[in-house]
């Protein structure tokens, strides 16, 4: 019998062997993650997350007290990973590996005694599985209306999760499976500003971890979940693709989660290029007090979730609303000069000056715009004398081809640790604690981590 794409797939995460770039990318991504939950400890939509769960269990959730169920520690480290859009990103997908992958083997991890190694090669597989999917029918997923880091990151999860518990071909092929009913998430997040967005990857974490749970016990999965007629893509992307090379062309061979990038502001990706064309335009005198229009160069496959509707785009109407605003990303990087998380605060989302510069701001479609294999930024500004000035940038600053650096993640760490209210002794102690946590054989365990 000709194996399923499922099988060809479990039979590489069996015999995958991480190389040591893949295994330093997970240890930033634990550093970066652990950061960004501290800084989101109290914010209101943790506060929400945490009303929705039930205390008592073996496992941690970072920088909020108690101990919680493993799924629902996988749930919380998702949600504050993801809710400030500060996190991780994979070019050419887009999806967000690291907040779905880390929080379901952390969890799973702390709750089965598993050694911090075993973990890693856990966490490389799944981050490999959620990158590798999110290129094999690229942009369909959210041109259906889907998140990809919602669909895929869930069977990264149970995977990732199935092979820290040990199951066999078999079993992680019906893991993989049973995740595939899991899955969900939809994009309607951006009609207002709400907050659903922000649990997608922990909703991902903790079905990923459910549904390795059930494998393991005996519970079987459809084998066909990638091709079968009713299978993953035809439900999430309305297609059965023909060709799986993206997924399984070297797998476990050939890394490409070690390109996974890191943010540099606190929004959602493809706005990155566009901040910083405005913040150089900034540095060269251009103030917003002259500018007349700006126009900026754009991705067609990007209009429905950062530029339409072009009015409330301009005017986003709360703090979160304006991570996913192209012309508010714009207008923040002339008249702040950041996009940290204090910029998508309401209050400041509100001012004056940034309302007045966002809404001069539109575009027009570029056809050759390579989106999604690289994310690219354009600002045309016309000012009030009628000279024209422009900036350009062809790639996603903290991608492949401008990573951030070693000691930039480590002062993104720090200050986002600040933001959550740590003393810089204990933030000092989690980013040792952080960095160590995956090299190590003794058993995970994330109770310094807590609130």
């Amino acid at each position: 019998m000709t194996p399923t794409v499922a099988e060809r797939l479990a039979d590489a995460c069996l015999a995958a062997v991480p190389t040591p770039e893949v295994a330093a990318t997970a240890r930033r991504l634990m550093i970066d993650l652990a950061g960004i939950c501290v800084a989101a400890r109290a914010t209101d939509f943790m506060a929400a997350a945490r009303a929705g769960v039930d205390e008592g269990g073996p496992c941690t959730a970072i920088g909020l007290a108690g101990r919680y169920s493993p799924a629902d520690a996988a749930m919380l480290n998702g949600t504050a990973a993801h809710g400030e859009d500060f996190d991780d990103t994979f070019e050419g997908g887009p999806v967000h590996a690291g907040a779905v992958i880390l929080p379901a083997v952390l969890a799973a991890a702390e709750r089965h005694a598993t050694g911090g190694r075993a973990a890693m090669k856990a966490i490389a597989v799944g981050l490999e599985i959620a990158c590798r999917m999110s290129v094999v029918v690229p942009k369909a997923t959210h041109k259906a209306g889907f998140h990809p880091t919602a669909i895929f990151g869930a069977i990264g999860a149970a995977a990732a999760a199935g092979v820290l518990l040990g199951l066999d071909r078999n079993r992680l092929v019906a893991a993989m499976g049973i995740a595939g009913s899991f899955a969900s998430g939809i994009i309607e997040y951006l009609a207002e500003g709400t907050w659903t967005k922000r649990v997608h990857p922990g909703w991902a974490a903790q079905s990923g971890y459910r549904a390795a749970r059930l494998a393991a016990g005996g519970f079987s999965g459809p084998r066909t979940l990638f091709e079968g007629t009713h299978g993953l893509y035809k439900a999430f992307a309305h297609r059965i693709p023909d060709d799986w090379s993206g997924l399984l062309d070297g797998f476990g061979q050939r890394w490409v989660a070690e390109t996974i990038a890191f943010k540099p502001y606190a929004c959602g990706t493809m706005i990155h290029p566009y901040i910083d064309c405005a913040k150089r335009l900034a540095a060269r005198g251009i103030v917003p007090e002259k500018i007349e229009s700006i126009e900026c160069e754009t991705a067609e496959g990007i209009l429905h979730r950062l530029w339409e509707p072009i009015a409330t785009k301009r005017k986003p109407p709360n703090g979160y609303a304006a991570k996913f605003s192209i012309p508010y990303g714009v207008a923040a990087g002339f008249v702040l000069g950041h996009a940290g998380l204090a910029a998508f605060a309401d209050e400041q989302v509100a001012d004056p000056r940034l309302v007045t510069l966002a809404g001069k701001v539109s575009y027009i479609v570029d056809p050759a715009n390579p989106y999604p294999n690289q994310f690219t930024g354009h600002v045309r500004v016309k000012l009030a004398d009628g000279s024209i000035v422009e900036d350009r940038q062809p790639h996603f600053r903290g991608g492949a081809n401008e990573p951030l650096g070693e000691d930039e993640i480590v002062e993104k760490f720090k200050l986002n640790c600040r933001y959550g209210g740590w003393s810089e002794a204990r933030t000092q102690h989690l980013l040792d604690a952080a960095g160590a946590l995956l090299a190590a054989d003794r058993p995970v365990s994330l109770a310094e981590f807590g609130g």
